[in-house]
């Protein structure tokens, strides 16, 4: 039997949506053992004189706890 958790983690990019995702994911990899997925829970961009200056992801990361 296995047993996961679920931890909220926020990231932001000035690049991309996606690259928010990936920057995230790369950051928990380094210090949460065993991810298994992840969950784009909320998508949002920051809007500096008519542009976008961040893209924002918060996110669900599911991870199997060690015995």
């Amino acid at each position: 039997m296995s047993v996961a958790r679920i931890t909220e983690i926020s990231s932001t990019s000035t690049q991309s949506l996606e690259d928010a995702v990936k920057q995230g994911i790369e950051r928990a990899s380094k210090t949460l053992r065993g991810m298994r997925s992840a969950w784009i829970k909320e998508q949002t961009v920051e809007i500096d004189n008519g542009r976008i200056s961040n893209y924002r992801v918060n996110m669900l990361v599911t991870f199997v706890l060690e015995d």
